[in-house]
């Protein structure tokens, strides 16, 4: 996004694209870094296009398989923080703070 609604677009045709937002999706639909957006191509400016519509990731991933995007696009199935398995180890002490700890902080 830029200063005050375009935005720029990596297009898979290789080409940067300065890209105006339509007015019916403005401030309803919110494009971020890595969406994948439809355009539409001006006949008379190859460098400028205009949003028409964002693809939800389950949309995303439907072209994907039915090889409508090309094979580079890298579309992220689901966010993994933690491998299967790993947090099954984490233990919790059963450390509590003595009386005296709690009255120096109500004398306070």
């Amino acid at each position: 996004m830029l200063a005050d609604g375009p935005l720029e677009a990596m297009c898979f045709d290789g080409v940067k694209r300065l890209c105006h937002t339509r007015g019916k999706i403005r401030k309803k639909v919110w494009i971020n870094q890595s969406d994948i957006i439809l355009v539409g191509l001006r006949g008379y400016q190859d460098s400028k296009a205009d949003v028409i519509l964002k693809y939800t990731p389950d949309e995303a991933r439907n072209f994907k398989t039915c090889s409508e995007f090309p094979e580079s696009v890298r579309i992220n199935d689901t966010v993994r923080f933690v491998e299967d398995g790993l947090d099954e180890d984490i233990e919790f002490g059963d450390e509590f703070s003595s009386e005296d700890d709690a009255d120096s902080v109500d004398n306070i």
